[in-house]
């Protein structure tokens, strides 16, 4: 299998150095816009080149997005229409539904597969499965130190409370998880987030409060932030590179 690695900071860095040691995997492609990033990846790595979406996309089976989503918006629908599998990282950017609901028909048409991994979160099983008997009400309360919103406080401050479709538009690089919450449960316009910037706080928490036929579900999380990003968790990294493994091994666990 070969890959295509869209973004090349700290999660794509992550998951280039893991999928360079899975034999599965036989050339690593990288591409992003700041060419410095690249190339700094690409010398460390053996099994790496660096090369244009467009000039790697017929030699991929699987791209990984870990840019942004305006990358998504660029280049989803070329990947979804050259027959390659995506795995997306800015899953905020499906909030819009027609551009959504395009990329689905694509995906259908072509039989290929768009994997949203479970980024910084633990419990999207849960609520893919509680969603199947119905659910009543989902909440995303989100913690983070300041500094890792780029904001400056020095007590605890709620940033944000409303829904998830408004919370991915103000907050497009911070509350990825939202809408993977979202995609799993209730939607965009019926997941209930809260965004609190904390200074006493040195790591990213996440708590998924949900109830409904199934049940009570409430799972907390502290996340370590990513090494090489405090604004990111270590966590999405992890999951993205779980996912890389489950599109290749035979057994799959899970929902």
């Amino acid at each position: 299998m070969n890959l295509g690695i869209i973004g090349c900071g700290a999660i794509g860095t992550d998951v280039a150095e893991a999928a360079d040691t899975i034999k599965e995997i036989k050339k690593i492609y990288l591409f992003d816009i700041n060419k410095n990033a690249s190339r700094k990846l690409n010398k460390r790595l053996k099994k790496t080149e660096i090369k244009t979406v467009e000039e790697f996309l017929p030699n991929v089976d699987v791209v990984f997005e870990g840019a942004s989503q305006k990358a998504v918006r660029e280049y989803a629908e070329k990947i979804l229409n050259s027959g390659k599998e995506l795995i997306m990282m800015s899953v905020g950017s499906l909030f819009d539904e027609k551009f959504r609901m395009k990329l689905d028909k694509i995906a259908r048409e072509k039989k290929c597969k768009i994997y949203v991994p479970s980024g910084a979160i633990c419990g999207i099983d849960g609520i893919l499965s509680a969603n199947i008997g119905g659910l009543n009400e989902v909440t995303l309360v989100t913690t983070k130190p300041p500094s890792s919103i780029g904001k400056s406080c020095n007590k605890r401050s709620v940033l944000f409370k409303g829904n998830a479709r408004d919370a991915v538009k103000k907050y497009p690089k911070n509350i990825n998880v939202a809408a993977s919450l979202s995609l799993a449960g209730k939607g965009f316009d019926e997941t209930k987030v809260e965004i609190v910037a904390d200074p006493m706080v040195t790591r990213i928490g996440h708590k998924i409060l949900a109830n409904g036929k199934f049940g009570r579900l409430r799972v907390e999380l502290e996340n370590m932030p990513n090494p090489n990003n405090p604004g990111s968790s270590y966590m999405a990294s992890l999951s993205a590179i779980a996912t890389l493994k489950r599109i290749i091994d035979p057994i799959q666990i899970g929902v």
